[in-house]
């Protein structure tokens, strides 16, 4: 912290009048282990740190990327030439009138520092665990770090500790299970337990696969497979710019001509997430209650959309996606979901989805990994690949008969240039009727 508090007090002495900043930072100090054939096959740690600089003068902005050193002289000579090339950039650029700047002097500090296990312990927890099995997996853990500070005298500062163990188990036939392990508390008799399940899925795999023609089924729908579900309305389903211009896929359901089930309540959770409760526009995030009993509720605001729609923003990312989403949970107990589902699918991930039919919210996409025919509340065989087609109305609405008692925590695995902070709490999903199409 004390090195972006010296670099934005730099700043302040730098701007002339006129000139107004914000400075966003992004640090990361993280250890990745890869795994094949359940062997450790690489290992590394990265540390890396990172400001973009936004300068605004007379309605008009530009923003710099720079990559920190962490030598204090070298940084401040980066972040001096950066400055000097916003300024000769600004006079070329229009005035934008969108435009909304936070005058506020806010202060927000957040440090998460929950100690994380020792690498070697984990390490030994997945070779026993894995012992015997084909395990391909990527261990990723480590403080993650935000920061803001703007010339109007905000700052905000997040760090937390996070661990991701995505993994899948293969098959000899070349069939395999997918699941992850992640949070911020690493505990062991909650990873054996996940990793048994797996091995407990990988054996039906090797049983000759059941074919199912096109039709409706009852299904259960893993937080693994819910998860691409809302993924995909988080794609402009609660962003205000979608609904105002009439193009988010909830669209209907924001104008009440639609509803979900009554057992649906959906929220942006950021208090005690892995994500900041600040944007990057410089504004303080809140909870947000998006839906509430299959009703829509609030929307995601961020300062361009307030400024258009002259709504009140809530610090919304630039996408107005959520990155720290979490579904009420339901009372239908893990240990009854075969009993419960009786006979019909078992769905533990999707993939390919897209939209069929967006201003319906109707989905299509593929099974994936582990899926498996129920008969009698007994998983009797795998089955092959196949492709659903059916609308978020229906999933989650009228055809939504149970949520499970218990969520999973399931974090973003992207580290394209960083590693995530998005996070999904996620209920697994019975419901009655499940189109397949082919």
């Amino acid at each position: 912290m004390k090195a972006f508090k010296d670099l934005v007090e730099w700043l302040k002495q730098a701007i002339t009048e006129g000139e107004q900043f914000h400075l966003d930072y992004a640090a990361e100090s993280s250890e990745f282990v890869r795994f094949n054939h359940a062997k450790v096959r690489q290992a590394g740690q990265v540390q890396q740190a990172s400001v973009n600089l936004k300068l605004i003068n007379d309605g008009r902005h530009a923003d710099l990327g720079i990559t920190l050193a962490g030598d204090p002289e070298v940084d401040r000579q980066r972040l001096a030439e950066s400055l000097q090339q916003l300024r000769e950039t600004l006079p070329l650029l229009p005035k934008d009138p969108y435009l909304l700047l936070n005058h506020t002097a806010w202060q927000n500090s957040s440090e998460q520092a929950q100690a994380l296990p020792d690498l070697d312990q984990v390490l030994g927890e997945i070779s026993q665990g894995a012992q015997g099995f084909d395990l391909v997996g990527i261990y990723a853990a480590g403080p993650i770090s935000r920061g803001f500070a703007s010339s109007s005298g905000a700052f905000g500062w997040h760090q937390a500790n996070s661990f991701n163990f995505d993994f899948s188990l293969f098959h000899a036939n070349g069939e395999a299970v997918k699941a992850s392990y992640a949070g911020d508390a690493w505990d062991s008799a909650a990873f054996a337990q996940r990793l048994q399940q797996a091995r407990e899925q990988l054996e039906f795999l090797g049983r000759p696969l059941h074919t199912l023609a096109p039709g409706q089924y009852r299904a259960y729908l893993a937080p693994a497979a819910m998860e691409e579900i809302i993924g995909m309305l988080a794609w402009g389903g609660f962003s205000a710019q979608a609904i105002a211009s009439k193009g988010s896929p909830l669209q209907r359901l924001y104008a009440g001509d639609q509803a979900l089930s009554p057992l649906v309540d959906m929220s942006e959770q950021i208090t005690a997430s892995l994500s900041p409760a600040f944007s990057r526009d410089g504004y303080p995030r809140s909870d947000v209650t998006l839906v509430a009993n299959g009703q829509a509720q609030g929307q995601l605001v961020n300062s361009r959309s307030a400024a258009e729609y002259d709504l009140s923003t809530n610090g919304a990312s630039a996408d107005e996606s959520p990155s720290a989403l979490q579904m009420a949970a339901g009372s239908l107990a893990q240990a009854d979901i075969l009993k419960q589902l009786g006979t019909g699918l078992y769905i533990s991930n999707l993939w390919y989805l897209n939209y069929s039919d967006q201003p319906a919210a109707r989905l299509t996409g593929m099974t994936r990994f582990a899926t498996f025919w129920v008969q009698d509340g007994e998983i009797k065989a795998p089955v092959s690949t196949m492709r659903f087609d059916d609308s978020v109305y229906q999933l989650l609405g009228s055809q939504l008969e149970a949520l499970t008692a218990e969520r999973e925590l399931l974090l973003s695995a992207s580290t394209y240039g960083e590693r995530n902070t998005s996070s999904n709490l996620l209920p697994g999903a019975l419901v009655k009727r499940l189109t397949l199409t082919l």
